[in-house]
């Protein structure tokens, strides 16, 4: 088998109307597609659900269900808030800190940039409560083939010591000698 791409990413938000509003107002994506049922196709299950999809760039699509029969919506409590999220790439470190004063304009509390060497990024939340990055890449051709060479090694050391491998710590700790 041989994946193409991601065909769509669903969350649940809590209101398919103000989601499909709030990123087409702050993230710029169009609203692509509609699908409501009373039923399941799937499970067939009796399960009222609106489903919206929003076109996220490049063939990307973002997908929402709003189930209103549902108990609200919450959060694993066992994971912390900062491990689930959504990262979108933006093209720019200016487009990043366009969207960063957008959001602030609209009182979207917004953390960052963020540095992390090869990206820089914004971390807020949408009206669901999902946590969304916005990330705009910093890094070089050297930096990638330095990740691209030690990923096994720090897996492979992750899976017996569960302690960070200190193979890239260059990426946060200032020590990285560029080019």
């Amino acid at each position: 088998m041989n994946i193409q791409k991601i065909h769509h990413v669903a969350y649940r938000c809590k209101d398919a109307k103000q989601t499909v509003e709030w990123y087409g107002k702050y993230l710029d994506m169009k609203f692509i597609l509609a699908i409501a049922e009373n039923e399941v196709p799937s499970t067939k299950a009796p399960d009222p659900y609106m489903h919206v999809f929003l076109d996220a760039g490049n063939g990307n699509v973002l997908a929402f269900f709003e189930l209103p029969t549902q108990p609200p919506m919450g959060r694993d409590p066992n994971t912390p808030e900062w491990t689930q999220h959504l990262a979108l790439q933006v093209e720019s470190l200016d487009a990043l800190m366009d969207a960063k004063a957008r959001l602030e304009a609209g009182g979207i509390s917004v953390l960052g940039p963020t540095d992390h060497t090869i990206f820089k990024s914004i971390y807020f939340f949408d009206p669901s409560g999902h946590r969304l990055e916005l990330c705009a890449n910093t890094g070089t051709p050297k930096m990638a083939r330095m990740l691209d060479e030690a990923k096994w090694d720090m897996l492979n050391e992750w899976a017996v010591t569960k302690k960070a491998p200190q193979h890239a710590r260059w990426m946060h700790d200032g020590s990285y000698a560029g080019e």
